[in-house]
């Protein structure tokens, strides 16, 4: 019965059935509804039966894929009509890929063309390492340089601070100089004007004494 659509179509519908009557049977024994105890044991009877009906079923004879692809016939090839062996398959493929290589004109002079073409690249390669570690050090010389410059402009800024600090003293010291110039004079001055003074207290102090 099994064998046939209409068993299968049959098998199926009671395995369907008895899985939905298990599990409303389970539903109402969670829920606590009434009858839930006997809506489970109805449930899983049901299974039961649905599990001793499957136990008689008969089983379907399997494929012979073997019959539509030989190369899963442990691994022997078939000289079917029709049916080309592995050989045969790797000598086709060895054709295409050397016609699809004649198309392209690729050849073996080529092949040596585009080796001698990465060697003298490689060789190109190699002598520009020179050129670079030149310029790397080309770029250095010029930050350090740069950087010379830099602190040269510094000490000069320094220096024309420093000179210019040295001016205002020399100015500073010339005033002094002035002042005390001045001062001296004017001291020299006072000392004049004191003694005409003490000439004339002394001449007073004589003519009040002759009387």
């Amino acid at each position: 019965m099994a064998k046939s659509k209409t068993g299968k179509k049959l098998m199926n519908m009671v395995y369907g059935l008895g899985a939905a009557v298990v599990i409303i049977g389970a539903l109402f024994k969670i829920m606590h509804w009434p009858y839930g105890d006997l809506m489970l044991i109805v449930g899983l009877v049901t299974e039961a039966v649905v599990f001793v009906i499957s136990a008689f079923e008969s089983v379907d004879d399997e494929l012979d894929w073997s019959l539509v692809y030989p190369e899963l016939a442990g691994g022997m090839t078939s000289t079917k009509k029709g049916v080309k062996a592995p050989e045969d398959a790797q000598g086709i493929l060895s054709k295409k890929l050397d016609e699809m290589l004649k198309d392209a004109r690729i050849d073996g002079e080529m092949m040596n063309s585009l080796s001698t073409s990465i060697k003298s690249f490689e060789g190109a390669t190699k002598s520009m390492a020179p050129t670079a570690e030149a310029m790397s050090s080309t770029k250095k010389y010029s930050e350090e340089m740069a950087l010379a410059a830099a602190q040269m402009e510094s000490l000069n800024s320094l220096y024309k601070v420093q000179v210019e600090s040295a001016s205002r003293q020399a100015e500073a010291n010339e005033r002094v100089a002035e002042n005390a110039e001045q001062l001296k004079a004017q001291m020299e001055n006072l000392t004049t004007n004191l003694s005409s003074l003490n000439g004339v207290y002394g001449g007073m102090l004589s003519a009040m004494s002759a009387k």
